[in-house]
């Protein structure tokens, strides 16, 4: 459920109709909805009311918005983030320094010595030579780094190949079968608290059998390292719960199908749990806000052509994802169009031959589910302005992130004397 609904025939986020905010801050524009955020948080975290022991940690990547971010720590919620930078953002946004856990395959000593320097709750180590520096750093400062070693379980998640994080040929994580050894060699390493396990084996799962067959590997590991003395009090088990992009597809399993799963496989673990979830909570609690430029005939069916485009919405040409498309106003009709933007790569394509409600030239129009992996991803390519973002809260609005013009981001480069 969201709160993006029409009224009166105008679709509206909560109580504010979104044409003012285009004709106060223009297209493209990201809005976002305070209640969407906070209800979700609510559902996912009633879904794991089974779960004695946990803490959740919002997958900054979804959306690093300040403003979302300041929500959702009002709801509880910690951070994991994946950068040194995503790190700064969830302090900035009030997340206390001990509920972030740093994630991410690729962590510079930098990145590790600014983790322990802020004092956060948790390295997941990637690989044995990470763990052997953040132990070395430590030492430095006179610390133990709270960390657990990042294990990959070799189980296929069934989503995308671009954002599978759980087989073998992935990047993420070390083999379980080589796991036991690893662990052994890091846990005697005086500047590290190794304390548990980490896990997670991709993103926009519908099925819960391949996290189940995870966590079940990952529970035998737990009890082989409790066999050989190694004390385990914490499990991260990731994130990666789908949602629907598609009105009308299946629906994927509920944050309390999930809880359930995962009480039972973990019942006998005697561990604090740990939750990454982002998608799940921010998806839905955003669109895209376009306008129609032009309607241009085509080959086969017209292109509707708008002023968003593949660098502020970058799924569709990264995944081949679908976004549900619909007008601002209702019209009642129907039409058969390629959703394109104005960017010069063919690429730059929301849609195909779809079937919409139809638009016409200055006609505003959404992009459904666009809350994660959106703005986050949005670059300045074809020297395009950085897409704005807002935050609407009952009947107001504010600006959360300014729309940056290609002048702004130009005053930042140089040319040389030498060329001059």
């Amino acid at each position: 459920m969201d709160h993006f609904t029409y009224k009166d025939g105008v679709l509206h986020a909560e109580d504010v109709p979104l044409p003012a905010i285009a004709e106060a801050v223009g297209t493209p524009v990201y809005i976002y909805s305070r209640a969407t955020f906070e209800r979700h948080a609510r559902v996912f975290r009633d879904g794991l009311s089974a779960i004695p022991d946990k803490h959740i940690a919002f997958a900054i990547k979804a959306n690093p918005n300040l403003a979302v971010l300041n929500v959702l720590s009002r709801e509880g919620y910690g951070a994991d983030v994946v950068s040194g930078g995503e790190m700064a953002r969830a302090l900035a946004a009030g997340v206390p320094a001990k509920d972030i856990v740093f994630s991410g395959v690729g962590k510079s000593r930098g990145e590790l010595a600014q983790g322990l320097d802020e004092g956060i709750g948790q390295f997941n180590i990637e690989h044995e030579p990470e763990g052997a520096a953040l132990s070395e750093i430590a030492l430095s400062r006179g610390l133990k780094a709270p960390a657990t070693l990042r294990v990959n379980p070799d189980v296929d998640a069934g989503t995308h190949a671009k954002i599978s994080t759980g087989m073998k040929e992935n990047k993420f994580g070390v083999g379980i079968d080589s796991a036991p050894d690893i662990y052994g060699r890091l846990a005697k390493l005086s500047g590290l608290n190794l304390r548990g396990l980490a896990v997670h084996i991709g993103s926009q799962l519908f099925d819960l059998a391949p996290m189940e067959a995870a966590f079940e590997r990952l529970g035998a590991l737990v009890k082989q390292l409790r066999d050989s003395g190694h004390p385990i009090t914490h499990v991260d088990l990731g994130g990666g719960l789908g949602i629907p992009y598609k009105a009308g597809e299946d629906h994927p399993p509920s944050p309390a199908d999930y809880g359930a799963m995962v009480a039972r496989v973990t019942r006998d673990w005697n561990v604090r749990l740990l939750f990454e979830p982002g998608r799940v909570i921010a998806g839905n609690a955003g669109v895209l806000l376009t306008q129609v430029l032009w309607v241009k005939p085509g080959a086969s069916a017209p292109f509707v052509i708008v002023d968003a485009a593949m660098n502020d919405l970058a799924r569709p040409a990264m995944y081949d994802a679908w976004h549900d498309f619909q007008p601002v106003q209702r019209t009642g009709e129907r039409m058969t169009a390629s959703i394109v933007g104005p960017v010069c790569e063919s690429g730059d394509t929301f849609a195909i031959g779809r079937e919409i409600e139809a638009v016409g030239p200055g006609d505003l129009a959404v992009f459904r589910t666009a809350g994660a992996y959106g703005a986050t991803m949005a670059s300045t390519y074809n020297s395009r302005a950085l897409v704005p973002e807002v935050m609407v809260d009952g009947d107001q609005f504010a600006v959360v992130a300014d729309r940056i013009p290609a002048g702004t981001i130009m005053a930042a480069e140089r040319v040389p004397d030498w060329l001059r």
